[in-house]
């Protein structure tokens, strides 16, 4: 693996997204003979996908799958990975384009060995947004245990920078570099693949759910990290404001989707993944009620319909069909009362419990940066595959929401569709 290596022609596929869909994709590309060049905006590979605790709805641990994945690149020279990277700027057409891509300063060389003395000295923090600021890390920091490379990064705003330079006095390998430049370089490239995947919806904009208004109110990728042994809590799920361990957890359903005010299309995964952590509470707390909101619940294909299945015939997980309409917190004891509408019956419902999670939507990250080439953008910012244009594809939930086999099967897919760019010109 490398990390600056220029391309050797427009016999080459470049990746953008180290999340599951563009791993997928360059190791599909890469290990039929073409080189790939992937390239992904944050210090790590695997996306979404390193944050969950289980899949389903096996509800096996992501890890294993990561790990085989970053074995097959390590192991594959045809796979050059830059990682801190954005793409600059695209110019030319399907079989040839140059490609400007900014490469951010990490501040750590290749000499690190992660052996962390410098995190012991560091004395500035940062809000870890790998566990949506539940916690802190150090300025220096390795994202998560299994961060691929693995290799430290320094935050450089929270660093204090060569006025401090604590991590560099105590570092054996002479792996710290405070004043490295960010640097732009060219490929050349027969084609791209676009695996720029998705971000959770911002649940601060719907003010009648009060997140970040109360502090029991979580998201649903909040609780996957909270449930994960790498997480926040050591795996423990806890209510945030006294570490309590919950009696009773309301999920709101649709929290930003199928709503003309935010996202209008249904986020796909969201059911699915309020009833993997039904199991994830039922597991820990035996005797805990969870409630769950929904306006419809989706569960596309057998196995997903066999999972539902399962979690109805548990005695504590309660299903009301009814959107919700506002939340209230008592201050007395920071329990939050859910209001909503049981569409069965008519009646108004007011739960109390002493935590919510709100399954929040998926927002492709196109609809929340620019990309700087020429691609067919829907009105909710999913890229839409032009194949009579060829050239550049979507791929996973750049294109539409998906599960995560969904966004594996539809990779692979593209990265044929990459190949063929390439074979036919």
């Amino acid at each position: 693996m490398t990390e600056n290596k220029k391309a050797s022609g427009s016999g080459s596929i470049m990746v953008v997204g180290g999340g599951i869909s563009g791993l997928t994709a360059a190791l599909e590309a890469a290990e039929v003979g073409y080189e790939v060049f992937l390239v992904e905006k944050n210090p790590y590979l695997g996306g979404r996908v390193s944050q969950l605790n289980q899949y389903f709805p096996k509800l096996c641990p992501p890890t294993c799958g990561l790990e085989i994945n970053y074995r097959r690149i390590k192991d594959n020279p045809l796979v050059h990975t830059f990682t801190l990277a954005e793409i600059a700027n695209v110019d030319g057409e399907p079989g040839n384009y140059k490609v400007s891509v900014k490469l951010n300063p990490r501040f750590i060389n290749t000499n690190c060995t992660a052996c962390n003395e410098c995190v012991a000295v560091c004395p500035a923090e940062r809000n870890n947004e790998f566990n949506f600021g539940m916690d802190m890390t150090k300025a220096v920091y390795l994202p998560f245990e299994m961060a691929f490379p693995t290799r430290y990064v320094i935050d450089p705003v929270a660093c204090h920078g060569v006025d401090c330079g604590k991590c560099v006095d105590v570092c054996k390998y002479d792996a710290i570099e405070l004043e490295m430049k960010e640097k732009t370089i060219d490929l050349q490239v027969g084609s791209i693949i676009w695996a720029t995947g998705w971000t959770p919806y911002d649940a601060t904009r719907m003010d009648n759910l009060g997140f970040g208004q109360y502090p029991n109110i979580v998201t649903n990728m909040m609780l996957e990290r909270l449930a994960s042994k790498n997480g926040p809590t050591a795996g423990v799920i806890q209510r945030p404001s006294d570490k309590k361990a919950p009696e009773s957890i309301a999920f709101v359903q649709c929290a930003g989707s199928r709503d003309e005010n935010y996202l209008p299309y249904c986020s796909y995964i969201c059911c699915m993944a309020s009833l993997k952590h039904a199991t994830y509470i039922r597991e820990q707390y035996p005797d805990a009620k969870v409630y769950i909101f929904y306006i419809d619940l989706r569960a596309p294909g057998q196995r997903y319909e066999k999972f539902y299945d399962k979690i109805k015939e548990d005695e504590n997980v309660f299903f009301i069909k009814g959107k919700v309409a506002e939340v209230i917190e008592n201050p007395d004891n920071n329990n939050i009362t859910v209001v909503a509408e049981n569409a069965v019956t008519g009646e108004k419902v007011k739960q109390e419990v002493e935590m919510v999670v709100l399954a929040t939507g998926m927002q492709p990250t196109a609809a929340l940066s620019k990309l700087s080439a020429d691609l067919k953008i829907s009105e909710d910012g999913f890229m839409i595959n032009d194949f009579d244009k060829g050239g550049m594809f979507a791929a996973g939930c750049a294109n539409k929401p998906a599960d995560v086999v969904s966004s594996n099967q539809n990779a692979t897919g593209m990265a044929l569709k990459a190949i063929q760019t390439l074979v036919n010109r």
